[in-house]
């Protein structure tokens, strides 16, 4: 059962000004920069707009629907962060542990010091990206964990950041499995351990056959080059039920994704129990990386793009600069990031949960900006 929609002023908004959020987002549905979308977006849990707007897919003129089902991109991170926490939580890890200690091949080539920390907050050393390597297979996080065993690190780890579209990830989650005793795919500890007491029981790592008929096709529109080739985004779509990619993999819902955020915002309170405590959640969100540029994420030629990442979250921080949260949220706000797509954040000082799930892709720094403005919105209309 959906939840219950509340009125803008009844919760804090003017109603004049929230209403230019989603005449935004029609005017760019019609103006073809994106095909569709469906966003939510609460105060304090109490959602004031739960909608659909424009295609799922333009060219079929498939209408978009409140639960369609969608490739989460880089949102998966955040679901994988949350599966590391839970280990650090029972005591099997800590944010400061040598992957080696846990993945001992990982020690090749002098990279005995990267900790699963490193690879949280994008600050290991490794490469972004691995070319070239054919035995390499993204959506197995066992290939994924033999290729950066393999791997030269680039720099000493905490040198520098340079966001892992995939890679990182996908180490983290054999860490994970390997620490739940090798008995459970990864997929299957996403499920039972994040997925389910959150009450996201839509969501799954792979593309299950059960969901595909409600499936959102990835599609590039913006043909303009970036930071991610528009035939690899569109790759996504032949992920299989059983394919194991927890950078970017995982298919959620709006009403799922919408869960997740509050569990955050609620401090690790699920739907049906605690899933982290509430120290290791606030721990999670404080930043680590601050102002380091992030070297392979560059939203502003020629002006270094601040990183901000926390162990679970990317970060509004201080200052202005290209931010997918807005200009106008508070430096605690924090959430995920989908590539030319999607995007969910928590302004916790103005108990704000924003979702926007798109189809129709942009090229990344159009889509950050357009985030940007419809944050920008949302807080603007905020009277207290």
């Amino acid at each position: 059962m959906s939840p219950p929609i509340y009125s803008p002023d009844s919760q804090g908004f003017d109603a004049d000004r929230f209403a230019r959020l989603p005449r935004a987002i029609e005017a760019d549905v019609e103006a073809a920069l994106i095909d569709g979308a469906v966003v939510i977006v609460a105060r304090g849990g109490k959602i004031v707009l739960h909608r659909a707007f424009g295609h799922a897919h333009r060219d079929s003129g498939r209408a978009m629907a409140l639960d369609d089902v969608f490739m989460s991109m880089s949102l998966s991170k955040q679901f994988t962060n949350l599966s590391v926490l839970q280990r650090i939580e029972r005591g099997e890890i800590a944010i400061d542990t040598p992957v080696a200690a846990v993945v001992p091949e990982f020690a090749e080539h002098g990279k005995d010091s990267i900790t699963i920390g490193h690879l949280m907050t994008h600050a290991s050393g490794l490469p972004p990206v691995i070319l070239g390597d054919r035995s390499l297979n993204a959506a197995d996080i066992g290939s994924v964990a033999a290729a950066l065993s393999r791997a030269v690190p680039l720099c000493p780890p905490g040198e520098k950041v340079m966001y892992s579209p995939v890679l990182a990830h996908g180490l983290l989650a054999e860490i994970v499995r390997r620490l739940d005793g090798g008995g459970r795919r990864f997929a299957r500890i996403l499920a039972e351990d994040v997925f389910e007491p959150i009450g996201m029981t839509e969501t799954a790592l792979g593309i299950p056959d059960h969901l595909r008929p409600r499936y959102v096709p990835v599609v590039v529109r913006d043909p303009t080059p970036g930071l991610f080739p528009p035939g690899v985004l569109e790759s996504s779509d032949r992920l299989k039920p059983d394919s194991e990619m927890p950078g970017g993999g995982c298919t959620v819902t709006a009403i799922d994704l919408f869960r997740f955020a509050e569990c955050w915002r609620l401090r690790g309170k699920g739907l049906h129990r605690q899933v982290l405590s509430p120290a290791l959640a606030r721990f999670a969100l404080a930043d680590r990386t601050g102002t380091m540029p992030n070297e392979f994420f560059d939203l502003t030629p020629g002006r270094p793009t601040p990183s901000h990442f926390s162990y679970g979250f990317w970060l509004r921080g201080e200052g202005v600069h290209a931010s997918a949260f807005g200009h106008l949220a508070s430096p605690g706000t924090f959430g995920g990031l989908g590539a030319g797509s999607h995007v969910f954040w928590v302004d916790p000082a103005h108990d704000l949960t924003y979702l926007f799930l798109s189809a129709g892709l942009l090229e990344e720094r159009a889509s950050v900006e357009r985030h940007r403005r419809y944050a920008d919105l949302v807080h603007a209309a905020l009277e207290r």
